[in-house]
């Protein structure tokens, strides 16, 4: 069975730990900062995330489901990935449950260490299962703004 999102302790301090390195620069593996309007407050929210790269596209990969990042993305369309010093506009498009099994698929593939336990299908699995898995963690197709 998948982990479930819980807000524990450790998570909030991971959060922490890692926006400060990602805000002084320091390279956390794909880690980058994600800043997004909030759907209701309409105020900025901020939260660390791994961007995923795969065929010179970028992802954002909702590993703990409908958080409130997927949510806040999902209303605004347009959000902020800093990294560092450098800040870019990014348009988020949520992918088709066809499109995202293909990209779950090769996240497990690749990197199945960093997204294992998060959920309920394995590498070997059919993509009819990682259709299935994309209703409860959306992919976001990234695209910069000029």
């Amino acid at each position: 069975m998948a982990k479930t999102y819980q807000r524990t302790w450790w998570m909030r301090m991971g959060n922490v730990l890692a926006t400060m390195l990602v805000r002084a620069g320091v390279n956390v593996g794909p880690i980058h900062l994600l800043t997004v309007l909030g759907r209701t407050t309409g105020l900025p929210r901020t939260t660390p995330v791994a961007v995923v790269e795969q065929q010179r596209q970028r992802y954002l990969v909702a590993t703990y489901g409908l958080v409130n990042w997927v949510r806040n993305l999902r209303a605004q369309g347009e959000a902020t990935l800093t990294r560092g010093r450098r800040s870019e506009t990014i348009k988020a498009m949520e992918l088709p449950a066809k499109e995202a099994a293909l990209v779950l698929k090769a996240c497990l593939a690749g990197n199945g260490r960093i997204f294992q336990g998060f959920f309920d299908v394995t590498a070997e699995a059919s993509l009819a299962d990682f259709e299935r898995e994309a209703a409860l963690h959306p992919v976001f197709a990234l695209q910069k703004i000029q």
